[in-house]
């Protein structure tokens, strides 16, 4: 597997302990990154700290009323419970991550859900929490976090196969994920020269989140792909890491497929 020189790099991830998430988190460390590591549970935050042999109680950024009180630039990961749909926990956040390491070199916001609601059953709530998590919340935080992209900081937003397609029984999640598309492209013509931004479309990746998904359609999906087979989160990782390199320092809003071969782009 290729290896990236991340040393002291300072990588913001939500979502971080999903699937992908925690494959991001593990593969960064490995390559010398700081991390700065957000989910909603913090006793599950604590076991993702742990095992990347960081000490929990340290680790817990959100805890901390002050981040300055505490010498944490020799830190090597911090975890912050909070809601990604919540304007009030980014700008926390991002205080935080400034405080305790001064700016960001790269964002991956995975955070996201992945509700089964038939359109005509779909109520207003369940639109509004969806869109909530999988876009605003990627609005709220990279927003907060401008001021603190480095040069040659780079920018990762989790689409979907369904933003390309569309999704059955999932038009909530698919609208979501193809604004990020949009919002992707945009971005990166405001934030460039200083910050590159693209975008990673996993297809069906193996992963709790499509857990449900799985039960009933993986067979399906396998029999569709190229490859035949689901595909892995380390792959979807290792797509994220290269296009935060600078072996992907000429690319920016694009986005990167990685679905085995079962959705080709016309």
């Amino acid at each position: 597997m290729t290896k990236y020189d991340f040393k002291d790099r300072v990588l913001v991830l939500t979502g971080a302990t999903g699937g992908i998430g925690r494959a991001v988190a593990r593969l960064f460390h490995d390559n010398g990154a700081r991390l700065y590591l957000i989910d909603r549970d913090a006793s599950v935050l604590a076991d993702l700290a742990r095992e990347l042999g960081a000490d929990p109680e340290r680790a817990a950024a959100d805890k901390v009323e002050d981040v300055l009180s505490r010498d944490l630039a020799a830190a090597r990961v911090l975890t912050h419970a909070m809601d990604v749909a919540s304007p009030r926990d980014a700008e926390a956040a991002a205080a935080r991550v400034g405080a305790a390491w001064g700016g960001v070199d790269f964002l991956v916001p995975a955070a996201g859900i992945y509700p089964a609601d038939p359109l005509a059953d779909m109520s207003d709530e369940q639109w509004r929490k969806t869109l909530a998590i999988n876009l605003d919340g990627v609005f709220y935080l990279t927003q907060r976090l401008v001021p603190l992209l480095r040069a040659g900081s780079a920018i990762v937003n989790l689409s979907s196969m369904a933003a390309h397609r569309g999704a059955l029984r999932n038009a909530h999640y698919s609208a979501s994920k193809g604004a990020l598309l949009s919002f992707t492209r945009s971005i990166a013509r405001e934030l460039g020269p200083g910050t590159r931004v693209n975008a990673v479309s996993p297809g069906i990746i193996e992963t709790p989140m499509v857990a449900e998904l799985l039960k009933t359609r993986a067979d399906e999906s396998v029999s569709q792909s190229m490859l035949k087979r689901l595909g892995r989160a380390q792959e979807v990782a290792t797509a994220i890491a290269f296009l935060c390199s600078d072996d992907a320092s000429f690319i920016t809003a694009q986005v990167l497929h990685v679905n085995g071969g079962l959705y080709v782009p016309g």
